[in-house]
């Protein structure tokens, strides 16, 4: 049976990656274990079940990976949401900042209607930037945001911070 000290012996500890002092969390182990892949899933979406959830939100690239199998989990759609020039048709797009310069994110415009419950996905919360994005362009078309799930938080960096007035952030595990 597969349990949350499984889960963390599925995440690698890289030292130094991508630069020095950085303890980077590679989750490929973890979607390698097809029992391990599924727990995470479930442990995502579950305090997300029974919520209404109509779309589940993913950010590029790995919240694609859990937001696909969460949305299918939730029985929701799923609404990715990309770096620039990858969606062929209407965007809305945000600029954000980073630690060593600014990004851009865009979702299709007719993604989200207006109203409609939302929850947000992505792999890791750090220090919230790219997931205050993502909630931003829902917000910007109307989209009712019920909750963000994580597979890990670094709660040292103070993510959540950021992401005020969204209270409702799950995550799976944290470091």
């Amino acid at each position: 049976m597969m349990n949350l000290m499984n889960l963390e012996q599925l995440i690698a500890n890289v030292p130094d990656y991508p630069k020095p002092g950085v303890q980077f969390k590679d989750i490929t182990p973890l979607l390698g274990d097809p029992a391990g892949l599924a727990m995470a899933v479930e442990m995502m979406a579950s305090p997300f079940r029974g919520k209404g959830i109509e779309v589940v939100c993913g950010a590029e690239s790995r919240g694609f990976i859990f937001g696909t199998a969460i949305a299918q989990a939730l029985s929701a759609g799923f609404c990715p949401i990309r770096k620039p020039n990858k969606l062929p048709r209407d965007t809305a797009a945000i600029s954000y900042d980073l630690e060593y310069g600014t990004d851009t994110l865009e979702i299709h415009k007719d993604a989200i209607q207006p109203g409609q419950k939302v929850l947000m996905v992505d792999d890791l919360l750090a220090t919230g930037g790219t997931m205050k994005a993502c909630c931003d362009l829902v917000d910007g078309l109307g989209g009712d945001i019920a909750g963000v799930t994580v597979l890990i938080e670094l709660k040292f960096l103070e993510g959540r911070k950021v992401l005020k007035p969204y209270d409702n952030i799950h995550p799976v595990l944290q470091y």
